[in-house]
């Protein structure tokens, strides 16, 4: 058996936390967009301030949220730190609007992470469905470029959430039937 450098270890080692960065990264932002899934997915939330705990939990005091370009830029502009992006998804979710959102799904594509020491950048394309009470229904796709920071007890986190329109469909009436009120997929 051949013995191992001290640089060959440690090359071997940079590539493992790459790689267990890439794989945390993929794992917020997919947590992200399922905590902000109609019908809420996860067990054992009960409201949207559980939800909303949740989301900000996997964000930095100091983080960015943004909407950018010609159609999010007005839409959501830009909300900088921990209290102003709580107070965005409070709007969101805390008032009651009619015609009330039934249903909500995210499906991420096309990832990239970048990994460089103790911060990341990811781009996404997200792509929803939405349906509302009145019978109405879009498809709306975005790009996201995102940013991330490993803390020092090692739990990478949330900086920036940047998110920019490519386009919003109108869907027909009656084009997606049986969908559920509740999700129970996650409980015990």
């Amino acid at each position: 058996m051949t013995e191992v450098s001290a640089a060959a270890f440690q090359r071997l080692m940079d590539r493992v936390d790459t790689l267990e960065a890439e794989s945390e990264i993929r794992r917020i932002q997919t947590r992200y967009m399922f905590l902000c899934d109609t019908p809420m997915p996860e067990h054992g939330i009960e409201n949207d301030e559980q939800r909303i705990n949740q989301i900000m939990a996997l964000y930095t005091e100091d983080a960015v949220w943004e909407g950018v370009g010609e159609y999010y830029d007005g839409q959501f502009g830009r909300l900088e730190g921990a209290t102003a992006i709580r107070r965005h998804f409070e709007n969101f979710w805390g008032q009651k609007k009619d015609p009330q959102l039934l249903l909500n799904v995210h499906y991420l594509t096309s990832e990239q992470i970048h990994v460089k020491g103790n911060t990341a950048t990811g781009q996404w394309v997200h792509c929803q469905p939405w349906i509302f009470s009145d019978g109405s229904s879009l498809l709306r796709s975005s790009r996201l470029n995102n940013a991330f920071r490993k803390q020092d007890d090692g739990r990478w986190l949330i900086t920036r959430t940047r998110t920019e329109n490519v386009f919003v469909a109108p869907l027909k009436d009656g084009w997606a039937t049986d969908f559920p009120a509740a999700s129970v997929l996650m409980k015990p």
